[in-house]
């Protein structure tokens, strides 16, 4: 470059010998300083360079020196990074379109972005160089250097064009050949890649970078025990990583020839493809532990095979569900069969796996078909299987032990080809009793009826009969119970069942409500003697017992009825003792009578005879002609007990005691405020009637037509005309012509809508309603009832209206109305409904500690059955759930798992795996879950929660192929509870972004 320009400026000299002196000088000194640039430039000090060649370029005049100056200026901008840098030499290149250096520029710039690494930058200025002014070592390194490019930038069929036009190269062949070699390994193309990875080794001799793809080579052409020496020879010398991939070829290669034993060492030093194992690779080092017959360490690495959808993963799978059953973990090869047996990959492995599932379905349940349903489908799907006969077996048997008894009569019914009556007769039976628990009687007898039809097992008959009989006395279709219960007990095989040992108590019942009481005091004496140890019921039958004979005027049997109850342990014996009181009026013994009326107030304080107890005391004393004693025990009714609904009889019968003893002022003074505190009630309507008289008597008609009219439901004119228009209302009420009733009762209040009897009519309107279940007709009659004083017909109409706000789950209007039920009511089983009630109506409202309250009074209450027990404990549970309070929670769930049958059974099993997982029992927790789908597969929700427990369950016990499998599968067949497949996806994607961390198969699909 030097003698170029020493060349121009002797040609400029020659030419000017007029300035020669001058430009010399100028020529030297320019001539030095462009020296000095480019020798800055040449020593990589671009900087220093860049700011001598900007000078010299603003001194210079000559175009060919400014060119210059500009590609070097460009050129260092180049490489110091500055901003604009290829701006600027894309300027050069424009500015000085004739300069020397265009194609060096390009070139030069290219070059440096090469050899940082910059490839797509590199090859925007490799494709302007124009390569007809390159030489040919030029050339080759331009075609080598854009081979390599188009390599690294992912465009292998561009690389190998270029790659193949220095293949014969002396410099740069070798390497050439080497990526060529490296591109058709990767296309899978073994045969070229070993075809130029030996023509390097013919020409360069053995490579050290060659030694991984030769054996590699091998193992993928099948030439293992090649691979295996290869491989060997190598890796005493390999890095780090080449060692994984060595490790991984001989493993594998001793693996491909059966060789497990040889494979597990060099399996185990596999480090997968950055730190991460594929599906293939869980795969061969599981199948590896599993013919040498570890089972634990298979499943360990087997179950880290998530997602797999091919033929590796099913055979994995198949082998994984076996090394399961060797280890006795029965519920997780149910779930690997199952997935094995949904894949159609290898038929045979499909067809066995299948087997296996249907009989684990049978023997430890299945939560996502009932067994009944797996089975018919695999012989359904395998109608030619050797299993046969022995399935059959087991679908018959399974209809049972599987407890989906819905399931199995939609199954047995839908299938025209069943013919096993025997298990047809059991199922339904089954059913029945399921339904019967729930409290769906109608559907109950349909499916005794159904069990009936098909006789064939003695026992199932008569059961069937003796639970027909008891869904029909429960919906009061009396007769039908009576005579199934007839039909019951002559049958042969009903004296050896448990059910026998009730039905002379349940004949007994049947008969009193019958109002047949030599018939039901046959069967209640006969129970009592029957030995039984079931004292709740040994007593009620003693009290029917007594009750029978005393409506029947047989006192005396009554009173040792009554006297036998007293004498049982524990239970409630202020009935009891009551109608032993009341029976010695009967039989002249007044004395006796009075003596137990007396005491009984005192010694049960808190019964609700207790106002009984008292009214009849009054009576007793006036019956005997002790007026002032009876009065006195009239006014400790109403004093003690003020909202008695005898607390108006007992001062209408003090009133008419003074009337009878001449003390007229006084009775009619009571009379009218018993008129005015009572209105409407017939303890009122007989009041106002009583004092008309007194003032007849008194010749005071008018002050009595004037106090009359002051209230508001007695009409002095039509009285006779009210009387009449409500006795033909009441008389298509006794009739039971209930249509026409209800006509003349509406007409009644129509005409008199204060009328005297108005209570009375709102109340049986109420009730016919009721009875025609027209609830919403039936809340204004009632809310008349109650709105009122309390009267006898109070207590039947809060009870009632209680029913219809509940039945609307009108819970906030139900409450007011079950909590005066509790503390008004008499009936015993009035209190326990309102209380029930009362308990289910704040759960609902999400009133916990409430919810809470009225369950302890429920459990308190020991005349309670277990249904309602159940009840109460659950709701303590839920109750606890809501508020964070899970020890009272689990508590209650333990209480409820004793006593509940059906869904809550199924509740209280599922929070026992709750709890259990809570408590990191993850495997008592799984068995928990296991039992839930074995004897509760019907409750589908509590079986699809069960089973995202047992997913969580086992993926804290490192078993993510279980945890993976089961959450899919609930995301997959649990669509009807959208808030479980919410959670189980939830916990899905969780479970496979921790997983991805070391499988690639979880990335890259199914492996």
């Amino acid at each position: 470059m030097i003698k170029k320009y020493a060349c121009i400026g002797l040609l400029t000299l020659l030419t000017m010998p007029l300035l020669l002196a001058q430009q010399s000088a100028a020529f030297t000194n320019d001539l030095a300083k462009y020296n000095k640039a480019l020798s800055l430039y040449n020593s990589k000090q671009y900087l220093a360079a860049q700011t001598l060649f900007n000078e010299i370029k603003q001194e210079a005049d000559d175009p060919t020196i400014k060119g210059d100056c500009a590609y070097y200026i460009a050129n260092a901008a180049v490489r110091l990074n500055q901003s604009g840098a290829d701006a600027a030499m894309q300027k050069f290149v424009e500015e000085y379109p004739t300069s020397t250096k265009r194609n060096s520029a390009y070139k030069d710039v290219a070059d440096y972005y090469y050899e940082n690494g910059k490839y797509s930058v590199a090859k925007r200025w490799y494709e302007q160089v124009d390569l007809s002014r390159l030489n040919w070592s030029e050339l080759e390194r331009y075609n080598f250097n854009m081979g390599y490019i188009h390599l690294k930038t992912n465009r292998p069929q561009e690389a190998k064009v270029y790659f193949s036009r220095v293949r014969n190269s002396e410099k740069y062949g070798a390497q050439a050949k080497y990526y060529e070699g490296f591109m058709a390994y990767e296309n899978d193309d073994y045969e070229e890649a070993s075809q130029l990875f030996e023509e390097i080794e013919a020409e360069e001799g053995t490579r050290e970078d060659l030694s991984y793809f030769k054996a590699d080579l091998n193992f993928k052409q099948g030439n293992f025990e090649e691979a295996i020496q290869l491989a060997k020879e190598q890796l005493p010398t390999a890095n780090r990583l080449e060692q994984s991939e060595l490790n991984k070829i001989i493993g594998e290669s001793y693996f491909n020839l059966g060789q497990f034993d040889e494979a597990l060492p060099y399996l185990k030093e596999y480090r997968g493809k950055r730190g991460r194992w594929s599906n293939t690779d869980y795969y061969q080092l599981g199948y590896a532990y599993y013919k040498q017959g570890d089972y634990d360490s298979a499943i360990g690495e087997f179950n880290k095979i998530i997602d797999g959808k091919n033929s590796v993963a099913q055979n994995a799978y198949y082998h994984l569900a076996d090394a399961y059953l060797k280890t006795g973990k029965k519920q997780e090869a149910l779930n690997a069969f199952r997935n094995a047996y949904q894949m159609d990959f290898e038929p045979k492995i499909k067809e066995d796996s299948g087997l296996n599932y249907t009989k684990l379905s049978y023997e430890i349940g299945n939560a996502y078909e009932p067994a009944p349903q797996a089975i018919g489908n695999y012989l359904e799907q395998y109608p030619d299987t050797p299993e046969r006969q022995q399935l059959q077996t087991l679908l018959i048997d399974s209809y049972i032990t599987s407890k989906n008894y819905e399931g199995a009569m939609e199954l047995i019914e839908n299938n025209r080809n069943f013919e096993d009556k025997v298990a047809y007769q059991k199922v339904a039976f089954y059913r029945g009793i399921e339904l019967y628990n729930d409290g769906d009687y109608q559907e109950a007898i349909i499916n005794f009826e159904k069990s009936l039809s098909e006789p064939r097992t003695p026992e199932f008959t008569a059961r069937a009969l003796y639970w027909k009989a008891e869904s029909e006395y429960t919906i009061n279709r009396i007769d039908d119970a009576l005579l199934t219960f007839k039909q019951f007990e002559q049958n042969s095989a009903a004296r050896s069942l448990p059910e026998y040992d009730n039905l002379a108590y349940n004949l007994g019942y049947a008969y009193f409500k019958k109002k047949n009481y030599n018939q039901a005091t046959k069967y209640f004496s006969q129970f009592t003697q029957s030995g039984t140890d079931d004292n709740v019921r040994k007593m009620d039958a003693y009290m029917r017992l007594g009750d029978s004979h005393f409506i029947e005027s047989e006192y005396w049997p009554a009173m040792e009825a009554y006297n036998a109850a007293i004498a049982m342990p524990g239970g409630n014996k202020d009935y009891a003792t009551f109608q032993k009181s009341i029976s010695y009026g009967f039989v002249d013994r007044n004395a006796q009578k009075i003596e137990g009326l007396s005491n009984f107030a005192n010694v049960f304080p808190q019964s609700s005879y207790r106002d009984d107890a008292l009214y009849e005391l009054g009576n007793t004393y006036v019956a005997t002609g002790d007026n002032e004693r009876g009065i006195q025990a009239y006014d400790r009714l109403v004093r003690e007990i003020p909202k008695s609904k005898f607390a108006a009889k007992a001062q209408l019968k003090k009133a008419l005691i003074y009337d009878n003893t001449s003390r007229s002022d006084q009775a009619l003074n009571l009379f009218k405020r018993v008129a005015q505190d009572y209105p409407g009630t017939p303890e009122g309507v007989q009041a106002v009637a009583s004092a008309k008289l007194i003032y007849i008597d008194k010749g005071q008609v008018d002050e009595y037509g004037r106090w009359a009219n002051t209230l508001d439901y007695i009409s002095v004119e039509d009285s006779e005309l009210d009387d009449a228009a409500f006795s033909s209302a009441e008389q298509q009420l006794v009739g039971s012509n209930n249509a026409q009733a209800i006509q003349n009762f509406e007409k009644y209040l129509r005409e008199y809508p204060n009328g005297q009897r108005a209570m009375e009519a709102h109340f049986y309107l109420g009730q016919l309603y009721f009875g025609q279940n027209e609830y919403a007709k039936t809340k204004s009659h009632y809310k008349y009832v109650i709105d009122k004083e309390r009267s006898e017909f109070t207590e039947q109409a809060l009870a009632r209206l209680g029913q219809v706000y509940l039945s609307e789950s009108n819970y906030a209007d139900a409450v007011p109305v079950l909590k005066r039920l509790e503390t008004e009511a008499d009936s015993a089983q009035n209190v326990i409904f309102a209380q029930s009630n009362l308990m289910k109506s704040y759960y609902e409202l999400q009133q916990y500690a409430n919810a809470v309250s009225y369950a302890d009074k429920v459990l308190a209450n020991s005349k309670i059955d277990n249904n309602v027990k159940s009840d109460a404990q659950v709701i303590i549970a839920r109750s606890a759930m809501q508020t964070g309070d899970e020890n009272k929670a689990a508590a209650a769930y333990r209480e409820v798992s004793k006593i509940a049958t059906g869904a809550l059974a199924a509740e209280a099993l599922y929070y026992d795996a709750y709890f259990k997982n809570k408590n990191a029992d993850y495997t008592g927790s799984n068995a928990s879950v296991q039992k839930l789908a074995k004897d509760y597969s019907g409750y589908k929700e509590y079986g699809a929660k069960g089973l995202v427990l047992m997913a969580q369950n086992f993926y804290e016990l490192d078993d993510a192929y279980q945890a993976t499998y089961i959450l899919d599968n609930v995301i997959t067949n649990f669509t009807d509870y959208p808030e479980v497949v919410a959670e189980a996806q939830q916990e899905l994607t969780r479970i496979k972004a921790a997983e991805s961390k070391t499988n690639s198969s979880l990335e890259e699909g199914n492996n």
